[in-house]
């Protein structure tokens, strides 16, 4: 068992090598709590999870650290145009992206820094780039300190650029830099900013840049050098740029694999504010059951990008309904028979071949739909073994994926009140029906049939008796 991963510092798939046997230790940049989370933020959570529980899965102790940025630039511009206080701000939002993980069923990580409560450690890591002459502070007395990208000439590695090619860095203002390309570590506080957001520091009261933020926290809570750095391919450069060149400079090991999930577009176009065309995580979630959209984000490879468009969720829910119509049939089949339990939950093969290597979900998928396929027919042909042996695996595939649809976590969605009043007509149209049978009414019983098909309710009539789904 080897599990393969594409490294994109290197361009090429990787042999997953732990730093510490059987451990595995992931850092995944997490939101910039600005405002309320898009469907992007949660496949890019999504990413991770899935790549979180397939190592579990492998055996590995898996710590992953996904941060919160809860001070940053654009925070505190999107306090400034209302009454409320920044972090209340931060605060509020960062909530709205935890309740959307938990809508999808992603596993809280392992650690939740937020970066107000790692200032310290991001002031030494500033402290020791200095000392070893890859900082500076500005002269001006801005109380800003900048990362001397002339000091570190791999600077670009990350994403195979050169230096001189580079354009001016956007995130501080270019006075006080000796190279417009430098990036700021720790920015002076400024007289229109708010006072809570100043942070006493050995070059003047201010806050840290973004990208100090990652390498301080990723080094807290997983040392030096860990395996594997995830996040979304925009962060790709500058921020993973600056963080591998800051951490490197500073004489860290840093990141031995660097991972990146594609974006969400929609119909063609990437999602934007000046196109109008984001969609936030609570109204997607609205339009279907949580575990659609988790079948529908995390069902294409991690690395390529999803097109969102009209009926994307209704195929999900097509593709998703056929796994349910075949564990729900398996298990009231199977129950009162001696291979009622007799399936071990373990995964083909086919199926491990495919995780293994770079997390190639849509092929895992399809071993997942072949074996829900074999396991119908094994049910039409009465072959209760077969059945038995097929259903373990398919539970086995979706509790992997974090998909099935038996779980506990999924189950509340049955409870809403349209489902249950299409339950109680059901059954009671099926009690007539029975009824109808035992009195030999045939017609009648074919009646309530028919008409129970045409409303897209399929029957199946089995020695436990009759029962129903949605076709």
């Amino acid at each position: 068992m080897t599990v393969r991963l594409y490294d994109s510092r290197s361009q090429g798939l990787l042999d997953l090598v732990p730093i510490v046997e059987g451990k595995v230790g992931i850092y995944v940049c997490g939101p910039t709590v600005q405002s309320s989370p898009h469907i992007g933020h949660l496949r890019s959570a999504l990413v991770y999870d899935q790549w979180r529980r397939w190592l579990g899965y492998r055996g590995y102790d898996v710590t992953l650290v996904r941060n919160v940025t809860d001070i940053d630039d654009k925070i505190l511009a999107s306090a400034a145009t209302g009454s409320e206080e920044w972090w209340a701000l931060a605060y509020r939002f960062e909530l709205e992206f935890t309740r959307g993980y938990e809508r999808l069923g992603i596993l809280a990580p392992t650690y939740e820094p937020r970066a107000t409560a790692s200032i310290p450690q991001m002031q030494r890591l500033i402290a020791e780039l200095i000392e070893r002459g890859h900082a500076y502070a500005a002269d001006d007395e801005s109380g800003d300190v900048y990362f001397d990208v002339a000091s570190w000439p791999a600077y670009g590695e990350l994403t195979n650029q050169k230096p001189a090619d580079m354009a001016a860095s956007a995130d501080a203002p270019s006075r006080g830099k000796r190279d417009a390309r430098d990036f700021a570590l720790w920015k002076g506080h400024k007289e229109d900013e708010p006072a809570s957001a100043a942070y006493p520091s050995p070059w003047g009261d201010g806050r840290p840049g973004w990208h100090i933020e990652c390498s301080a926290m990723s080094q807290q809570y997983l040392g030096t050098r860990f395996d594997i750095h995830g996040g979304g391919l925009d962060l790709r450069f500058p921020h993973h740029e600056n963080e591998l060149a800051q951490s490197s400079a500073a004489g860290h090991g840093f990141a031995g694999a660097w991972v990146h999930n594609g974006l969400v577009n929609v119909n063609g176009q990437k999602m934007s504010k000046s196109l109008g065309n984001s969609i936030f995580a609570a109204e997607f979630l609205d339009q279907a059951r949580p575990l659609v959209v988790r079948y529908y984000l995390g069902s294409a490879h991690y690395r390529s990008t999803i097109d969102y468009h009209d009926g994307a969720l209704l195929e999900a829910e097509a593709a998703l309904d056929r796994i349910e119509v075949f564990l729900d049939r398996a298990a009231r089949r199977l129950e009162g028979t001696q291979f009622a339990g007799t399936g071990v939950e373990s995964i083909p093969d086919e199926f491990a071949e495919a995780m293994d290597d770079d997390l190639a979900i849509p092929q895992a998928m399809a071993v997942l739909h072949e074996q829900v396929r074999a396991g119908n027919a094994a049910l039409d042909a009465e072959d209760l073994g077969s059945a038995a042996a097929l259903q373990g695996q398919v539970l086995a595939m979706t509790e992997v994926l974090g998909i099935n649809p038996m779980a506990v976590e999924w189950q509340t969605a049955a409870d809403d009140p349209a489902s249950v009043a299409l339950a109680t007509l059901v059954e009671k149209l099926l009690e007539d029906r029975d009824a109808a049978r035992k009195a030999r009414d045939f017609p009648s019983a074919d009646r309530i049939r028919d008409e129970l098909a045409a409303a897209g309710i399929q029957i199946e009539d089995t020695p436990s008796g009759s029962h129903w789904s949605l076709d």
